[in-house]
Formats: structure tokens, sequence, C-alpha cells
């Protein structure tokens, strides 16, 4: 059996019409391949749409201004992704006169860029020889050769690189990575793979032996941090507190909400006898609060609460500024600060 052959056979039958995969501009690929790190395709669709259109180049792209660039990317998460972008952007128009590079060597030092990336746009544009190791290219290999060791263990990555340059096909590589990748995408999911109309089941060692439950093996290393904000809405209805949020944390320089952050979740009359609510005022008046909203980031989860207080501070603390409410739809917001908003101000 011609492992390669067969599922770029299968994949030129049944791949979808995806706009990255009809051309090979490395500009293009790349935006869709960073919007799609940790993002389903039908969930990173509109975004790839939208800054595709929005900035046609990477020249458009490197002259944009961060807000921009995040309020684009709004509810997409992972905002890092969003910021490393317009670096990036702005290094290839600087040293590359807003041509995108398509070499491996050359794209492998541009930040946000790792080995996977590189090589999808090396491959995908200029048909370089490299084979992309991403999540579903993983679940193929340990499954069809019957690899237990983690795919996240520096001993795993070697070992599926190593297996995955082995099966390139090294006269077709960007129609076989696109087909490996296809092929985990719809074909062999992370949950119940369609076996029974797989064109390689025969040789795939995870369905003769009924292991495809089992792999791909994972170390389990992620520790969940549990934090606690507690956001404060001051608003006449015309103007609104606001603040800017600091490098150094999630949604590093998005806009939120001046925020008290507690070690636990807290009464609300005990939170109001915290010292840091000091800074909203001597005396704070409560008109309102919401029910705990819970938040879930990769290694974090987030439990919201947003209180609605009468009166404006006197003073403004640190990055507290003030804006006119018809103008938050301009502000980067988080997704959970943007849809409070959104439903209280009705718009």
């Amino acid at each position: 059996m011609n492992f390669s052959a067969e599922l770029i056979a299968w994949y030129t039958n049944n791949k979808r019409d995806l706009p990255w995969r009809n051309t090979t501009d490395a500009y293009i690929i790349w935006l869709s391949e960073i919007i799609l790190q940790q993002t389903r395709v039908e969930q990173g669709m509109p975004y790839f749409y939208r800054l595709a259109e929005k900035y046609p180049t990477v020249t458009a792209f490197a002259a944009a201004h961060e807000d921009d660039i995040l309020r684009l990317w709004q509810g997409l998460g992972y905002y890092s992704r969003g910021r490393n972008m317009l670096k990036t952007a702005q290094l290839v128009q600087q040293q590359y006169n807003g041509v995108f590079p398509v070499s491996y060597h050359q794209l492998i030092k541009l930040k946000g860029i790792g080995e996977y990336t590189a090589a999808a746009i090396s491959s995908f544009s200029a048909n370089e020889a490299r084979a992309v190791v991403d999540g579903n290219v993983y679940r193929v290999l340990a499954r069809f050769f019957g690899v237990d060791e983690p795919i996240n263990s520096a001993k795993g990555k070697k070992t599926f690189q190593k297996i995955a340059d082995e099966v390139l096909d090294n006269t077709r590589p960007a129609l076989h990575n696109q087909a490996m990748m296809e092929f985990g995408a719809m074909l062999c999911k992370p949950k119940n793979p369609a076996c029974g109309i797989c064109p390689v089941r025969m040789g795939c060692i995870a369905f003769k032996t009924n292991a495809t439950t089992y792999l791909p093996v994972k170390l389990k290393t992620v520790k969940i941090r549990k934090r606690y904000f507690n956001y404060m809405l001051i608003s006449d209805g015309e103007k609104i507190l606001m603040n800017k949020r600091d490098e150094g944390d999630i949604w590093a320089n998005m806009y939120d909400l001046p925020m008290v952050e507690t070690p636990e979740l807290m009464e609300i009359i005990e939170l109001l006898q915290l010292p840091q609510m000091k800074k909203f005022g001597s005396n704070v008046a409560l008109k309102d609060n919401s029910a705990i909203i819970k938040h879930v980031l990769t290694h974090q989860q987030l439990y919201i609460r947003f209180l609605i207080l009468k009166d404006f501070p006197k003073e403004l603390q640190g990055n507290w500024f003030y804006t006119d409410v018809e103008n938050l739809k301009d502000l980067a917001l988080p997704k959970p600060i943007f849809i409070f908003i959104k439903y209280f101000f009705n718009f």
C-alpha cells in the first residue's frame, strides 16, 4: 500500500473548497495558518475573510494599528497571535520589501512562526519538500503506525517528525500535506473516526488492534489557574469608564472595564468592603450586579461578575479613561466584556 498515494486520492475526491487552497500567495497562506491555530475552520473562516479583505497585502497589514487588528480579532481568542502577526508583517515589510518569504529557513526566523507554520507556508506556496505535522497529522500517524509515544513530549515530536518525513511524497509535498491534514480533520477524527470508509484502514495498526480510542497519547501537563474578576460598569448612558490592559497578562493591550481581582469568589457585601474598592469612591453605591459568568481559556478559568455602580469615581487610576458609549464598537474588547456591554447598552 502506498500510504501517501491513497491519502492524496482520497483528498482529491473529498477535499473542502477553502479559499487559502486556491492560491500560492505566501501572505494569504500565512494569514490562514495563524488564524486556524487552536481554531476550527468554521470558526476561523469569517476572521480570515475579514482580515484578508481589510488587509489584502502584507504591506497593508504592516501599516495597521494594533488596536484595529485586535478589534478584528475580537472573539477568536489567543490574542497574542494577532499581536505577533502585526510584528511579523512589519518585519516582512522592512526586511523583504513587502514580499512574504517562501523559504522555510527565512520563515522560521519570523516572530510567531514555528516549525509547523514554516513548513506549511513553504510547502503550500513554493512546494518545498517539508513534512507538515499538526494535530491532525499526529493523530493519523499515531493510529496508522501504532505509535504510543506522547505527541507532546520531546521524544514524541522527534519520532513523529521522522515518520512524517519518511512518508512525505517529495514530488508532491504540498498536495501530500494538504491530504494528511484534511484526512485527519474530516475522516480520522479525534472521536468517532470513520474507519468504515477509511481507504487505508487495512494497513492501520490502531484499526486492526482496536486502539483508535487510545491513540494518539498525550501527556497531561496543563495546570488550570482559577481567577476571579469583578468588573465595575460605571456609565451615565453617554460616557463610560474604561481601562486599557497592560502587557504581561491575558488580553494584553485590549480594553476592558475597571476591575478588582480577588483570590476567591466573594460575597458582594464582602467585596464592597475591600480596600481596593476605595479607588471607586469612599462610599461605593451599587445599582445592580450580574450573575457569575465562567469563561474558559487554555490554562485559566475566569469567574467574572459585573457590578453596576451609581457614581463616577473622583480620580482616574492607572490606565482608566472615559469614552463615549458609541465609541465602544471601535475598541478591541475581550469576548465576555463585549457580550455584556453589547447586552447592557443594547447595540
